[in-house]
């Protein structure tokens, strides 16, 4: 892999937790194999296209990087019952693409996040899509759910990357016409079975942001492991287990 540039942002609002000051540290780096994805996710790095990043914050450390343990893995109920609604809707696994119906979806989705949660808007067109979710790095998988009742409309999409010891979700997106069917929490159970029948031990879910309610919903895949601190690309990195 060639790193390009590196870039450690300004402190600023936070965006889950507005009493705090936030920073990311950045990375834009071409030519990344799968393994060395892996590396990168086993120290707390996230991807979005060609850009990789994690928190740099000054003080604050709500920010908690966690990845489920596959062969320890059980749904819950609700888990279960997220799958169960699911199943009336076709899922297929393939290579993140950008077309008109994926950008309309997306579109509708964040203008609902937009009025429920006070969002920023943020239009994102058919150049900025292909950047962030469909840039052509080989570890790119797309999962995308359409209802077969409703003439095989697109209500879901999940972005992950998939290397050879994990599966790492990355992005989520749904219509929120369908918000009842917990589309996001069927999207990492069976994420995890995918993992599971490949063979894969762990499953990265990004950052658990204690004090943040919309993400601290990873904790719910338990047992889960948390990386402690931010481990440099030489260091060996530390994964705790927990069951909270």
């Amino acid at each position: 892999m060639r790193v390009l540039a590196r870039h450690i942002e300004d402190p600023r609002r936070c965006s889950y937790l507005p009493s705090e000051r936030a920073r990311l540290e950045t990375l834009l780096i071409d030519d990344v194999s799968p393994l060395e994805l892996e590396v990168l996710l086993e120290r707390g790095w996230r991807r979005f296209g060609p850009t990789y990043f994690r928190p740099r914050c000054a003080a604050c450390t709500a920010c908690d990087s966690i990845r489920v343990v596959v062969d320890r893995f059980a749904p819950s109920k609700s888990q279960r019952r997220a799958v169960k609604r699911a199943s009336a809707l076709s899922r297929v696994v393939a290579r993140p693409r950008v077309d008109d119906e994926r950008l309309a979806l997306h579109a509708k989705w964040h203008a609902h996040r937009e009025g429920v949660r006070g969002w920023e808007p943020n239009p994102i067109d058919f150049e900025g899509y292909a950047i962030h979710f469909a840039w052509p790095h080989p570890s790119a998988r797309e999962v995308t759910f359409r209802d077969p009742a409703n003439d095989g409309a697109l209500v879901a999409v999940g972005l992950w990357d998939v290397t050879p010891r994990a599966s790492s979700a990355v992005f989520f997106f749904f219509d929120p016409d369908y918000a009842g069917l917990s589309l996001g929490i069927a999207n990492v159970v069976l994420g995890v079975e995918d993992a599971r029948r490949e063979r894969r031990p762990h499953v990265y879910l990004g950052y658990r942001v204690r004090g943040c309610a919309s993400l601290e919903y990873k904790a719910r895949f338990a047992p889960y492991e948390q990386l402690e601190g931010r481990p440099r690309l030489g260091e060996t990195p530390r994964w705790n287990l927990r069951s909270d």
